[in-house]
């Protein structure tokens, strides 16, 4: 036999049962006793279907709130299911216009998912309100009768919850922000890792001293005779991918690795101008410091060493400073300029932002070349707020003992204009790019052979040749022989035939 389960039981069955046992009993046993105890029976069966009432009304309220749960999980795997399934169509390969109803209707369905999943917690939440205020007022009357103050307080009224008005095109709207805020985390965040192997990539391939320079020549105008080169750093990743500076000097300045690249720039700048000294035309080769060396004192101290240890070398070195660097150098680096220009280093002014310039204090500090972009000079020629003509500049830089170099000349007619200002110099792609430089430019130079200790044989006398005897043609020695007939033009030689 099963169980007898209390929920199971309506709530009146209690009651009847209570009054029928009542009834009887006291038509059984007629006496005082007997209708005393079936109005207890009476009693009796009345509270046990309140309290059969109360169950059944807790039963279902569990029933409620557990539906409802099982609602919001399955309207929450649902919405998981339609983000992925917005994945998976933004990422097959279709055109907008088809891929358009799709994401539409994609859309009304999460709004409507959205929708859903506020009004289901609407519910609960008018539930649990309900709850409360039911437990309150049992509070309330369970309390002690003799508490004459407490009673004589009006009872709070009980918290309505407010009414929550959803609108489904504001909920897909904000669906559709959150959606675009994961990606765009998630963007960042690979962003981020790309980021950090590209620096680890840069770091190893500089720690192993693949760094190479690359020349670009300076030419003198307006012959275009090569007068110098500038070092152009590149950075060697592997066989095939060769970084420009602008991909990996933030890396390498981020990473505190500037002085060490400038470094290795400057002993291959020094090699290259070992080579140069040995050609004729006094040729130089200028190269670039990173910002991070030029704000470091104790950078340009490392630097100054080097370029003691290699002063032979120096007359044929440029180095190049930013106009706003040299703006910006403090009484240390000024020293340390002026050391290394007791030294023989000319420097060179470069990245112009102006034209106001005072060539007696450039060449006080050792500067001995301006580089002014072409673009920066052929801004100036038509401005009214001009510090200074362009056509004037060059004259006043060569009253100084300074040289105009424009940078960045890009075709012939920027040449042409470049020598109507009277330029000295350029430089840019126009004239040529920048070109690797060869490997044996950086060799050692070899030593003399030693001096022979005894002087060698002289090479014994060669026989006396005997001429050809030649008829009605007396015989001459070697030494008095005649020298060949001269070589006569094709024309000459046509004008004597029709004269």
């Amino acid at each position: 036999m099963a169980p007898l389960r209390p929920n199971a039981l309506h709530p009146l069955a209690s009651a009847v049962t209570g009054l029928s046992a009542g009834a009887v009993l006291t038509l059984l046993w007629p006496t005082p006793l007997g209708a005393a105890l079936g109005l207890l029976l009476a009693g009796g069966g009345g509270l046990g279907s309140m309290w059969l009432a109360e169950r059944r009304a807790q039963a279902q309220r569990e029933q409620v709130l557990a539906a409802v749960g099982e609602v919001k999980v399955r309207l929450a795997t649902n919405a998981i299911r339609l983000d992925a399934l917005s994945k998976r169509v933004e990422q097959m390969p279709m055109r907008d216009v088809d891929a358009a109803p799709a994401r539409a209707a994609i859309n009304e369905l999460t709004a409507e998912v959205g929708l859903l999943g506020d009004l289901i917690h609407q519910v609960a939440t008018t539930l649990a309100d309900h709850d409360a205020a039911l437990a309150a007022v049992q509070a309330r009357a369970a309390a002690p009768a003799a508490d004459e103050r407490s009673t004589a307080v009006a009872p709070p009224a009980p918290r309505v919850a407010p009414l929550v008005v959803v609108d489904p095109e504001a909920a897909r709207q904000e669906r559709l922000k959150a959606q675009a805020a994961e990606r765009a985390e998630a963007a960042r965040q690979a962003e981020e890792r790309a980021a950090a192997e590209r620096a680890a990539v840069i770091g190893a391939a500089l720690s192993e001293g693949r760094v190479e320079v690359h020349l670009q020549p300076i030419v003198q105008l307006p012959q275009r005779r090569t007068r110098g080169y500038e070092a152009l750093v590149r950075l060697r990743l592997d066989e095939h991918t060769l970084l420009l500076p602008h991909e990996f000097i933030p890396v390498i300045e981020e990473r505190g690795f500037g002085p060490t690249l400038d470094a290795l720039v400057l002993t291959r700048a020094l090699a290259i101008a070992r080579h140069l000294g040995s050609k004729p035309g006094e040729l130089f080769v200028s190269c670039n410091f990173s910002g991070a060396t030029w704000s470091s004192s104790k950078a340009l101290a490392t630097l100054s060493r080097i370029l003691e240890k290699y002063r032979e070398h120096t007359g044929h070195l440029i180095i190049e400073m930013p106009q706003r660097v040299f703006r910006g150098l403090d009484p240390t680096s000024l020293g340390l300029l002026g050391a290394m220009s007791a030294n023989g280093v000319r420097f060179a002014l470069d990245e112009l932002v102006d034209l106001r310039l005072d060539p007696v204090a450039l060449f006080d500090r050792g500067i001995r070349f301006v580089k002014a972009p072409a673009a920066l000079l052929m801004e100036q020629v038509d401005s009214e707020t001009a510090d200074i003509a362009p056509a004037d500049l060059s004259a006043l830089l060569a009253r100084a003992s300074i040289v105009l170099v424009a940078d960045q000349v890009a075709d012939d007619p920027t040449v042409a204009d470049m020598i109507d200002l009277g330029v000295g110099m350029g430089q840019g792609p126009v004239f040529s790019p920048p070109r690797p430089v060869k490997p044996d430019v950086f060799a050692e130079p070899a030593e003399p052979a030693p001096a022979a200790a005894e002087p060698s044989p002289s090479p014994a006398p060669a026989p006396e040749q005997r001429l050809a005897e030649v008829v009605d043609y007396p015989g001459q020695p070697a030494a008095t022989r005649e020298a060949p007939p001269e070589r006569q033009s094709f024309r000459s030689v046509l004008r004597r035939a029709t004269a």
